[in-house]
């Protein structure tokens, strides 16, 4: 049986609130930080034992602020969850929370924010699901584009950080099962942020 990625069950025990979720180096680095502590743990990490052994970091673009940018989010309320594909037959219910707008070096860009959804259980974390592919996508980063988890905001505005946008976990093991990022939230930008291709 494959195992699931569980979207935000792990990210959110090291990612800030919005309150300290801000475009400064060091809270990106903060957040880096904890995620080569995770994909350290052996009782976490989604590396396969061989990689795991040899496992010192993951390989960071460097932190630029550039990459980290204030968006407003226009809401969706009413859109209608739908089954999103994965790498595996298992198609998770999401449903499109808002779009979020926002500009890098002076050109607007869009991105869909998703939350989970569930019809027998409410979702307990306040998380949007945020995946993406840019044009580093299958060079310098994963082919299949990489993930954020974004807090959802009390208002119009919200940080991106792209400095801490991750891969998915069949990036390392293809045990588990990953969302494919819509072609909708295809950037025609490199985003030179986050994490770099893993190479084993």
């Amino acid at each position: 049986m494959y195992k699931f990625l569980l979207f935000s069950l792990f990210i959110s025990q090291i990612v800030f609130s919005q309150d300290e979720y801000k475009c400064d180096e060091v809270s990106s680095k903060t957040y880096q930080d904890g995620l080569n502590k995770h994909y350290a743990d052996q009782d976490k990490s989604p590396l396969k034992a061989k990689d795991l052994n040899v496992f010192n970091a993951l390989d960071f673009f460097t932190i630029d602020m550039t990459y980290c940018v204030k968006a407003k989010i226009v809401l969706t309320p009413d859109a209608e969850p739908f089954e999103m594909p994965t790498t595996t037959e298992r198609k998770p219910l999401y449903v499109k929370y808002g779009i979020l707008h926002f500009e890098i070096n002076g050109k607007a860009f869009q991105l869909e924010a998703y939350r989970q959804f569930s019809k027998d259980k409410p979702i307990l974390h306040n998380k949007l699901f945020v995946p993406f592919t840019d044009l580093t996508c299958g060079n310098e980063s994963y082919g299949g584009g990489r993930y954020l988890d974004i807090d959802i905001p009390e208002g119009e505005e919200i940080i991106i950080d792209f400095n801490r946008c991750y891969n998915p976990y069949c990036a390392y093991n293809e045990k588990y099962s990953c969302p494919l990022t819509p072609a909708v939230n295809d950037l025609k930008v490199e985003i030179k942020a986050g994490v770099k291709k893993f190479k084993n």
